[in-house]
């Protein structure tokens, strides 16, 4: 769908955004298995050594290293019994996702939403890879600006009144300290502290909304 110009991804793109998980640096990844249902497969050993390792040899032949892009990990899963046992996973970039996509079953309609997805969301990161340090900090201020906003009306349904104690909270976690201790160790004033935040610390405070 197309708005002001804009490319707008409908449902069940937004099943992708609802899967990405981002680490402590800002950086997004996927989980291989959270992703395979997405992408219209079931059964993990076909997924593994089809989609995955076809993804795996158009990376390396793209020059690029399989192991920054396909990080093997394990996960724990709960058997029927009760007991735990560690299972094979991977953790994507994004542009792991786009090549596991572009080397899914083209019949698939989940695999052509998903090259669809993965190639709007690679361009669009290339592209904000190319803006300088003020363009990506009012990009990320925006973002941001957005978390915030849903964070405080999911509190608000949820019950919470005190919301300068909610807040504060999210400091606490982030920076070891109340809003107004930050305020004075930068020096800022009465200022909001998020306006005042560089690119790298406005990730921080993205990763620690989508974390939480």
């Amino acid at each position: 769908m197309i708005m002001n110009g804009f490319l707008v991804l409908k449902s069940p793109h937004k099943n992708f955004e609802g899967i990405k998980k981002i680490d402590e640096s800002g950086i997004e990844y996927w989980e291989a298995r959270e992703l395979m249902p997405l992408l219209g497969y079931f059964k993990w050993s076909n997924f593994d050594s089809v989609v995955i390792e076809k993804a795996k040899v158009a990376c390396e032949n793209s020059g690029q290293a399989v192991s920054n892009h396909f990080a093997d990990v394990g996960k724990m899963v709960i058997l029927g019994s009760g007991s735990k046992r560690e299972v094979k996973d991977y953790r994507l970039s994004r542009y792991a996702c786009y090549l596991m996509a572009q080397n899914g079953d083209p019949s698939k309609q989940e695999i052509a939403l998903a090259q669809t997805y993965f190639a709007v969301q690679t361009r669009r990161q290339e592209i904000f890879q190319q803006l300088d340090e003020g363009e990506q900090r009012l990009f990320l201020r925006g973002k941001v600006k957005t978390h915030n906003k849903n964070l405080n009306s999911t509190a608000y349904n949820a019950g919470v009144k005190n919301f300068g104690r909610f807040n504060n909270a999210g400091y606490l976690g982030l920076y070891g300290m109340n809003k107004v201790r930050v305020q004075q160790r930068k020096r800022i004033g009465k200022d909001d502290v998020l306006d005042r935040a560089g690119s790298t610390e406005l990730a921080a405070n993205l990763c620690a909304m989508s974390l939480g």
